[in-house]
């Protein structure tokens, strides 16, 4: 529950400290005299936004401090959640803090620590819930009308169970729509991929291939001229009448017979007789190489179309050979991705199928537990509205189902709630949103709020004028109702009406006052009898007050102390 709410700079209030207490508590004064402001302060602390037009004339900051008491072990779980740590290292107590900054800066703050907006509005949801005009109009609302009666029935395990499972079917479809989508394109990539595969294969391509080809194409297109060259180049050194050997012969014949003249000559003569050998050596290679070297049409026009099927494939894919043989090997891991994706695709046909079922057996068991508490939710706030001034009035609850399929995964469940109400007798029931007036929406909502309080494990309820459009002569029942709440709940009242404000427990009085020739709102407890007297006697008659008001207010306090 609130224990503490501290504002700071806030239009008329300058700076106001409040303690609250548990049970009932009325916040009482004049209009205009800041009320609504305190209640905006009590908005920023839980996450709603902010604007520098929010801030006193002269102050740059703005501040909302709120400390909150955690005495429910869930609760400190859920928060704990929200804000990522262990409960226990969680206090009982927890500090949130708002700041605005008049350059438009704005920080939020748990336990002194910066946390997101929708951090600090998520946690603020737990731990109050604010009841206005506003929310009020929220009742109309069939999908907030549906909470109410999952709330009533204690439902929350089977809406989870099909939340959870509708989210799975929805990722699930969304994941086979993105396949599904993307199929055309990868089909074709696929027939592309194993085309390509083919062919490549088919070319049965070899590292260095083309240029050891080409050196062939070259050879073969010069056979006779190679042929030639070997012919003549042997006869030359070896064959012919004055050839190379046969010279280098005589000459080293001629050195052998001056070699005992001069023993250098021996050493030429050893030289010259290995130069007749490597010209020999040399000569009858020529003469293999020429008898190889013969032309051969066909293995030529072979080669040439070798040579041009790697040009044609080099061209189209624009890739050496070496480059399409690596080419070739990423193809079977493409095809492998591609497959995968149609196996994918495939495969969540049928987890589509199975969620889809899943997902419709949790909606229809959410839904017949719904159908169950409904009837009982009606008559427990009919008994309610009784106590509130309207006897006659008859709420009914229209509960319809819809066919759940893959194209429509409602939010919440398959159902649709309406609620009618015939508020007086002998008129037919008509959907809320269309009969309510004010006064009976506001005692519409206390009554499902009455009815829900075991139910709401939020600790602290503020109603902000729910007596509006309410005459004085049901103040008295709305007091005790809020009373009946305030024994399960803090409850916060902003209220005009003195009988309303006797049933409350705890009573401030908010006033607007002048200090320093500037105007600023305060809010003060009323601790003693007499001041509480005055103040209900003020709300009653105003300056007309006398005695016999007081008297009045006396017997009124009397009787509401024990709804205490």
């Amino acid at each position: 529950m609130l224990r503490e709410l501290s504002v700071q700079n806030l239009a008329l209030i300058e700076d106001v400290r409040v303690e609250l207490r548990p049970g009932f508590c009325a916040w009482t004064g004049e209009t205009g005299a800041g009320k609504s402001l305190l209640l905006g302060a009590l908005g920023l602390l839980l996450g709603e936004r902010a604007s520098t037009d929010l801030l006193r004339s002269g102050a740059d900051e703005l501040r909302v401090t709120g400390v909150f008491e955690l005495s429910h072990p869930d609760l400190k779980r859920r928060i704990a959640a929200l804000l990522n740590t262990d409960p226990d290292t969680l206090d009982n107590q927890l500090l949130l803090a708002r700041r605005v900054h008049r350059s438009g800066r704005s920080g939020a703050y748990i336990n002194d620590q910066p946390v997101a907006l929708a951090t600090l509005r998520a946690v603020g949801s737990l731990l109050v819930d604010i009841h206005g005009q506003r929310e009020s109009a929220a009742l109309l609302d069939p999908s907030y009308q549906l909470d109410l009666l999952d709330a009533f029935g204690n439902l929350h395990d089977y809406k989870a169970c099909y939340i959870e499972k509708a989210e799975r079917l929805r990722l699930a479809r969304k994941r086979w729509a993105e396949l599904a989508a993307a199929r055309e394109q990868r089909q074709r990539e696929l027939s592309l991929v194993r085309f390509e595969r083919e062919e490549l294969d088919q070319a049965r391509l070899e590292p260095g291939e083309r240029e050891e080809l080409t050196r062939e194409r070259d050879r073969l297109a010069n056979a006779q001229q190679l042929q030639a060259f070997a012919h003549t180049a042997y006869a030359l050194l070896y064959e012919d009448e004055g050839s190379v050997h046969e010279r280098i012969g005589r000459v080293q014949r001629d050195a052998e017979s001056w070699a005992d003249l001069d023993p250098e000559l021996t050493e030429t003569v050893t030289h010259l007789d290995g130069l007749l050998t490597q010209v020999k050596d040399v000569a009858q290679t020529l003469r293999r190489l020429g008898e190889r070297w013969e032309a051969d049409p066909e293995r030529l026009a072979e080669v040439e179309t070798r040579l041009h099927l790697l040009r044609k494939l080099e061209s189209k894919y624009r890739k050496s050979i070496d480059e399409l043989i690596l080419y070739r090997l990423s193809l079977d891991d493409q095809e492998s991705r591609l497959q995968a994706a149609e196996d994918d695709l495939s495969a969540l046909e049928g987890e589509i199928q199975s969620l889809l079922q899943q997902t419709r057996d949790a909606a229809l068991d959410l839904s017949r537990q719904r159908h169950k508490v409904a009837k009982k939710l009606a008559a427990e706030v009919e008994k309610q509205l009784a106590d509130l001034g309207m006897p006659e009035a008859k709420l009914g609850t229209e509960l319809t189902t819809k066919q759940l399929t893959l194209d429509d995964i409602p939010a919440t469940g398959i159902d649709h709630l309406e609620l009618t109400l015939a508020a007086n007798p002998g008129e037919p029931a008509r959907p809320l949103r269309k009969v309510a007036s004010g006064g009976e929406m506001s005692r519409t909502m206390l009554a499902l709020k009455t009815v829900l309080a075991q139910h709401d494990h939020t600790a602290t309820l503020v109603f902000d004028e729910i007596d509006a459009n309410v005459g004085g002569r049901l103040g008295d029942v709305l007091g005790s109702k809020l009373a009946a709440l305030g024994r399960s709940h803090q409850v916060i009242c902003v209220t005009h009406l003195a009988p309303v404000a006797s049933y409350a427990k705890h009573h401030w009085t908010i006033r607007k006052t002048k200090i320093k020739n500037r105007t600023v709102t305060q809010i003060t407890p009323l601790q003693d009898e007499e001041q509480r007297l005055e103040e209900l006697a003020s709300m009653l008659r105003g300056e007309s007050r006398t005695d016999s008001t007081r008297h009045e207010v006396q017997q009124m306090l009397q009787s509401a102390r024990a709804a205490w």
